[in-house]
């Protein structure tokens, strides 16, 4: 796999010069096709608004037809977006020499002039944002049988990220609108311009926040000191999003109410996990009531409040087959993000993030109570 390189931190080369960077940067990757923007153009009817499918962290995504007939999903960085620059190089560098059935397949990229285009395979299915939580009717029946095969299928993803390859990659930004959806409902993971290549020796990697919030763990947040850990956590949100159904986050709710994570503990300390289940899956004869609860359960396990006590990926596929066992004794409280905030907007921040700063996001700042976090920032479409 490419190792990333030294044009990330240039901060004021001209337009010409950045530009041929990038293309020699691409240029140096094995394993990635060029196209040219024309061939791209004809492809989407010069991107059409009627092939538009979705928009990425930094630009819109567009269905497009090639000239052998492939259906492809064209990635559009916005002209203006400098970040998304920076973003456009990790993916193509991250993704490009791995291949695996839960992870979305790179075709190749555009880096014509000023135009910069990741090129992946046609997903017909959407995201699970769009599809299962989107709020809006879809023509996909979530049985328990699909839903059990997408737990397990992106559970499979992270855990070839984590553990099958080297150096193993985080990848940052787990959640429903980074997993898409091919024709058979497999389960790909997608996105990976916030990854990052972790080594072996390293306990942690130092960097500027981001993510999404309701994803993001705690000690992430707080101290941006990244481990795999952080994504275990983004993925526990994620389960328990796809068992019930729900988005992990609602505005429109009472502060104590808002992360469905908190809830769901709230009910699990009383023993009523069954409320939370997902209405639509009542009369599915394959839904098991029991099997979902251990899946929420799984959740916890992933979310907890210490890092050294979540499992690995590959453990939590072996718990999500049915392969060993969970035990209720290693459950304790999740890392509940509320916990992190004042439950009443004060002006003042008297604190900030201290970990190192790295060029992969941007430097927006929110604050929330008395704390100020750096660079965290929504990258839903």
């Amino acid at each position: 796999m490419a190792c990333f390189t030294c044009c990330f931190s240039r901060k004021a080369d001209p337009p010409t010069a950045r530009t041929t960077d990038i293309e020699e940067e691409v240029s140096s990757i094995q394993n990635i096709r060029l196209y040219s923007y024309k061939d791209l153009q004809i492809a989407s009817n010069d991107f059409s608004a009627v092939n538009k499918i979705g928009r990425g962290g930094f630009g819109p995504v567009y269905k497009g037809k090639l000239k052998d007939g492939t259906l492809v999903a064209l990635k559009v960085l916005s002209v203006e977006s400098s970040q998304g620059v920076r973003e456009f190089l990790t993916e193509i560098n991250t993704i490009s020499a791995i291949q695996h059935e839960n992870l979305v397949s790179l075709y190749g990229c555009c880096v014509e002039g000023g135009h910069r285009i990741v090129v992946y395979g046609y997903l017909e299915n959407n995201s699970l944002a769009q599809t299962l939580l989107g709020g809006v009717r879809s023509n996909i029946k979530f049985s328990w049988t699909i839903r059990t095969k997408i737990c397990i299928g992106v559970a499979r993803g992270l855990a070839f990220l984590h553990e099958e390859i080297q150096p193993h990659v985080v990848h940052r930004d787990i959640k429903a609108s980074n997993v898409l959806l091919d024709k058979d409902l497999t389960a790909k993971i997608s996105d990976f311009g916030l990854a990052k290549l972790f080594p072996p020796n390293l306990t942690h990697i130092s960097t500027r926040v981001a993510g999404t919030l309701g994803y993001l763990a705690p000690e992430y947040a707080l101290r941006g000191q990244l481990t795999r850990k952080a994504d275990i956590y983004s993925f526990g949100v994620l389960l328990l999003e796809i068992v019930c159904g729900q988005c992990n986050k609602n505005d429109r709710l009472p502060v104590e109410e808002k992360y469905m994570l908190e809830r769901a503990w709230a009910l699990y300390s009383k023993n009523k996990l069954k409320e939370l289940m997902d209405v639509s899956l009542e009369g599915d004869q394959d839904f098991d009531l029991d099997e979902a609860i251990k899946f929420i359960k799984i959740s916890f396990l992933c979310t907890q409040q210490m890092p050294k006590l979540r499992p690995s990926m590959s453990t939590v596929v072996k718990m999500l087959r049915g392969e060993i066992g969970v035990d209720e004794m290693m459950i304790s409280q999740p890392g509940l993000i509320s916990e992190y905030f004042e439950k009443k907007n004060t002006s003042d921040a008297s604190s900030s993030g201290s970990g190192k700063q790295d060029n992969s996001t941007s430097d927006t700042a929110m604050t929330y109570g008395t704390m100020t976090f750096s660079s965290i920032y929504n990258r839903s479409p």
